[in-house]
Parts: structure tokens; C-alpha cells; sequence
């Protein structure tokens, strides 16, 4: 099979039409069964899911769809889930990839990295491997993937890429249920291992309609005095602010729904083989198994695309879109229509700019600028939060194991970006 190098590759993308449009980014979604059961997940299904196995793209379509990807000029592959590792034939798919000269991220939890994948990795090294801790203690992982063990699984595999001098990233998702070990958890990566950590406090809906994950997201007060307390965070939101007030506001140079590079220069497959913008947005996806990668990208996907806004929001003209996040997945997710703005974005992109003293230019109607009504609430918020009123190091877990969701909590707002229930 043909080994493409990564000048031969450069080489090749500069010699293309600079107007053309290229898949230069694609994650790709292997499977969404996984050993864990996250309550703040949006996809994860269990290991034993028969029916999710079958339906997942085999071994042969993955090369097939390499293929496809190199001849298109793909340069840079995200393999995601669920759990990678959940698959048995994972490293073969992922050898194949690297014999076709694509840059390779593993996004994995670690628990069930072993001394043979390790080992095997070492061989054919991913260009990035980021693996997302829940705690920095047993109880606190435990309390958020639900699964006893899982803590030490994920410390061992963390310890084996470690050792290996693999190129790891570590991350989490703050929740209410593992706020507290946040700076621990930096701590670890930064101190301990000497590698990048990354927080996210954003959680979406489950993709499968139910609104559960929500239900340990953080308050917007609470993720922006996380943000604040890394000085490296605080400086890289007050940058990207700064670029972006000294331009236009992007989504007022396009009427398109699509703001991203989605369907522009990166896109998503899923494990049953079909195309979508990103791997959050499953509201329209496209298979194919039968139509193959190109024609999707070259027809469906550039339609969806190529989609104008019905309307205007308060989004169009904002100026501080790198604070916020939003984008029209988001909006599919929380609100079912990818151009209603999503209120816990804004809130937490206010917050940051006014904990920043970033002066907002105003952005049509909003509840958070200085004539909306949870305006003055937000100011004090920013006060608290640059005052250290909001002390995290002094913040402790739930009181008690966190409530099961019963079927109510689980769908009780139903699908509103399908009609299920």
C-alpha cells in the first residue's frame, strides 16, 4: 500500500487549486460502545451492545474509506468514540492509517490500554494521544463513570504511554461531581507527568435526545472561575479576544448556517458510517456506504453547508466569539435548530469578557449586555470571581452519591432535534 511522507504530501496539497475545497481535517468515530458509563457523556453506549456492534462500519469499509480520504488529500485523522480500544481490531485500522502517511489523534479514556498496546504504539506512534481523567481520587472518577476499577485502569494506562514517552495530553470535563479536583487533576499533568491538560466545563445533550448530561453541568460562574484560575487560560481567552474586537464580526461576513469548517476543510464520520459536519451534530447525516466519501462531500454535505440563516440572532453581529463556543451544533443540541443561540454559551462568553474588562460592542438584543436584564447580576459574578470570592480550592464533592436519573429526568424534554421520545 502506498506510504505517503509528509512532504510528499505538502508537496502535493500546494500543487492543488488553491480554490478547491479539501477534507483536510476528519474525525472519525469507531465505535460509541465503551467500559464506561459517564453521566455526562453524549454517545456512549455499553460494550455488550449487540446491536451497536453490528451496525458499526467493518474493518474492510475503514480501509476502503482511508483510501478514499488520502486520494482527497485528507492530512490530519481524529480517531474518537466511545472507546477506541472497545474495538478488537482498532490497531489494525489505525496501522492501515498510518501506512497511508495521515497525522493521527486518539482521543481515549486509557482503561483499557495494555502493555500490548502500548507497546504497538511505540512502534507506530499517533502524532497526539489525549486521554480525559474524571478525578483526581478513586471515589470522584468512580462517582462520574460509574464503573468500579475504572480509576486505576485509566492511572495504568496513562502510566504505560507515560513511560513509553508517548506524546500524551491529558483532560477533563469539570462537572459538579469532580469540580472540586480540577486544580489536582492540572496538578498531576502539568507537575507530575510533565504533559498538557486542558479543561472543558462545556456539556451537551446526549445525542440519543436525552437531556441527562446537563444535569452535572456546571453553573456559568462556576466554569469561568475555573478559567480564571490558570493564568495561561486567562491570558489565551484575553488574546482571542482582543483579535477578535480588532475585526468584523465573522458570522456578519457570511449568511451561511455554518460558521465552522465543517463541510469547509474537516467533517465527521460516524460508527455506522455516515457523514455529518462534527461529531456532535447527528441532526443530518449522510451514509456512505454506498454513495462512498467524495460523493457525499461534493454533494449532500456541500448543500448542508452551503445552507443560508432563515433569520437573525444576536450571534451575527457579536464580537467576542472566541469567549463563547457556539456554534450551530450546539444549537441542534440543546435547542434542536442549529441558529437558536445557546444561553449557557453566552452567558459564560459574557462573563469571561467582563471578569477580562473586555468592553463588549453591543450585538443587537441580549440579556447579558449593558441593558439586558441579567446584566447586573452578570457584573457582580465577574466581581466575585476576580475578587477570589469564588475560592475553587475550597470547593468539596456532592454530599451524597449522586442521584440515578430515572426515565423522567432522562427524556422528559423528549428529542426536540428529531420528534423521538
Amino acid at each position: 500500500m502506498e506510504h505517503l511522507t509528509y512532504g510528499e504530501f505538502s508537496g502535493d496539497l500546494h500543487r492543488r487549486h488553491a480554490g478547491e475545497r479539501l477534507p483536510l481535517q476528519v474525525s472519525i468515530e469507531v465505535t460509541r460502545r465503551c467500559p464506561l458509563e459517564c453521566l455526562h457523556c453524549y454517545n456512549n453506549l455499553p460494550m455488550a451492545d449487540a446491536e451497536a456492534r453490528r451496525r458499526e462500519l467493518s474493518k474492510e469499509e475503514h480501509f476502503r474509506i482511508l483510501d478514499e480520504l488520502a486520494e482527497m488529500g485528507c492530512f490530519w485523522l481524529l480517531y474518537t468514540g466511545g472507546e477506541i480500544f472497545a474495538r478488537k481490531d482498532f490497531l489494525e485500522i489505525y496501522t492501515y492509517a498510518k501506512k497511508k502517511g495521515f497525522l493521527i489523534t486518539l482521543f481515549t479514556n486509557g482503561t483499557i490500554v495494555n502493555e500490548q498496546i502500548a507497546d504497538y504504539l511505540t512502534e507506530w506512534p499517533p502524532f497526539s494521544i489525549e486521554i480525559t481523567i474524571y478525578g483526581s481520587t478513586r471515589e470522584t472518577y468512580e462517582a462520574l463513570t460509574g464503573i468500579p476499577g475504572s480509576y486505576a485502569r485509566c492511572l495504568r494506562g496513562i502510566r504505560l504511554l507515560k513511560e513509553r514517552s508517548l506524546p500524551l495530553k491529558l483532560k477533563t470535563v469539570a462537572t459538579s461531581i469532580n469540580k472540586h479536583e480540577v486544580l489536582a487533576m492540572r496538578q498531576f499533568a502539568e507537575q507530575e507527568l510533565g504533559v498538557e491538560f486542558k479543561m472543558d466545563g462545556q456539556i451537551n445533550p446526549r445525542i440519543d435526545c436525552s437531556q441527562s448530561p446537563l444535569a452535572v453541568r456546571l453553573s456559568p460562574e462556576e466554569v469561568v472561575a475555573l478559567d480564571m484560575s490558570s493564568a495561561k487560560v486567562a491570558n489565551e481567552y484575553l488574546k482571542m479576544a482582543k483579535k477578535d474586537l480588532e475585526n468584523p464580526a465573522n458570522l456578519s461576513l457570511s449568511g451561511s448556517v455554518y460558521f465552522c469548517g465543517g463541510g469547509m476543510n474537516s467533517f465527521a464520520i460516524n460508527a455506522y458510517g455516515e457523514i455529518g459536519i462534527c461529531v456532535i451534530s447527528q441532526q443530518e447525516t449522510f451514509s456512505i456506504r454506498e454513495r462512498g466519501v467524495g460523493a457525499v462531500w461534493e454533494g449532500a454535505l456541500l448543500q448542508l453547508r452551503q445552507r443560508k440563516r432563515s433569520r437573525l440572532t444576536k450571534c451575527v453581529q457579536c464580537r467576542i466569539q472566541s469567549l463563547c463556543g457556539m456554534c450551530p451544533a450546539n444549537g441542534e443540541m440543546e435547542n434542536g435548530d442549529r441558529e437558536t443561540p445557546v444561553e449557557f454559551l453566552c452567558h459564560v462568553a459574557h462573563l469571561r469578557a467582563e471578569t477580562l474588562g473586555i468592553d463588549i460592542p453591543p450585538h443587537g438584543p441580549c440579556e447579558f449586555c449593558p441593558s439586558g436584564s441579567q446584566h447586573a447580576e452578570l457584573v457582580e459574578s465577574a466581581r466575585r470571581i476576580r475578587d477570589k470570592e469564588i475560592d475553587i480550592e475550597s470547593w468539596t464533592g456532592p454530599q451524597q452519591p449522586f442521584p440515578i436519573l430515572n426515565d423522567t429526568n432522562m427524556v422528559s424534554m423528549g428529542c426536540r432535534s428529531c420528534g423521538h421520545h
